[in-house]
């Protein structure tokens, strides 16, 4: 199978070019760099692969939750490039790459998977590895870090711990992990089995927050209703 993988959701750029059994991988800083440099890193490493973009199965990437900017700069190059080879997409939950990419590098099967959503707030969403597959084990969020629940014996992986520490449940295992697009590349053959790819017009965001900017009042209320932290 032949895939192009990326993700911007988070302060590293990450890309992956899969041809068959062979595997070409990117990562550099992200963030606001990442509408500058996406597209001459992905035009790099399909030459180093020897792919046209029209021989890809599909166009993978992390649809987010994450970084507003970094998110839309994801889907409008992976829509552009679909269209411009006549190519399909795969969106992916980038919480969903952070499970995998915890499981790859942790061996970690119960999971909830964090990202810095900024503004004194954190994705998340549980999984666990069952059947060869992840499972959802509830929805997907967005709250205050000293708000996250955290099963017993499950690990808490992403990147959030570097940015709130203990105010981020602290009496889990706390694991570093990005939504990486090799994570992305693994996941890629259960879900286009599972659900298919599709047309490069549904390569969209995943918002889980609707709002950027909170009024001084909206955090004055966040942080009463937060519990106090020493």
């Amino acid at each position: 199978m032949n895939l192009l993988a990326f993700d911007t959701s988070t302060d590293t750029l990450c890309i992956a070019v899969q041809r068959a059994d062979a595997l070409w991988q990117h990562r550099g800083p992200g963030g606001a760099q990442s509408s500058a440099q996406l597209l001459p890193a992905i035009r790099r490493l399909m030459a180093e692969a020897g792919l046209e973009f029209q021989a890809l199965d599909a166009i993978v990437f992390g649809r987010g939750p994450g970084s507003f900017t970094g998110l839309r700069t994801a889907c409008a190059i992976a829509q552009g490039l679909a269209f411009g080879a006549d190519v399909p997409v795969l969106p992916v939950d980038t919480l969903l790459a952070v499970a995998e990419a915890a499981r790859a590098e942790h061996g970690c099967t119960e999971v909830v998977a964090v990202l810095d959503a900024r503004m004194n707030e954190v994705y998340h969403a549980p999984y666990r590895w069952q059947g060869g597959a992840w499972q959802a084990a509830g929805e997907t969020g967005v709250c205050a870090p000293e708000l996250l629940q955290v099963p017993a014996g499950w690990a808490v992986a992403g990147n959030a711990q570097a940015a709130y520490g203990e105010r981020l449940a602290p009496g889990a295992r706390h694991l570093a992990a990005l939504p990486t697009a090799a994570a992305l590349l693994r996941l890629a053959p259960t879900l286009l089995a599972a659900q298919g790819s599709a047309p490069a017009a549904a390569a969209l965001p995943l918002y889980i927050r609707d709002k950027v900017a909170q009024t001084t009042a909206e955090r004055a209320a966040a942080r009463l209703a937060a519990p106090p932290h020493p």
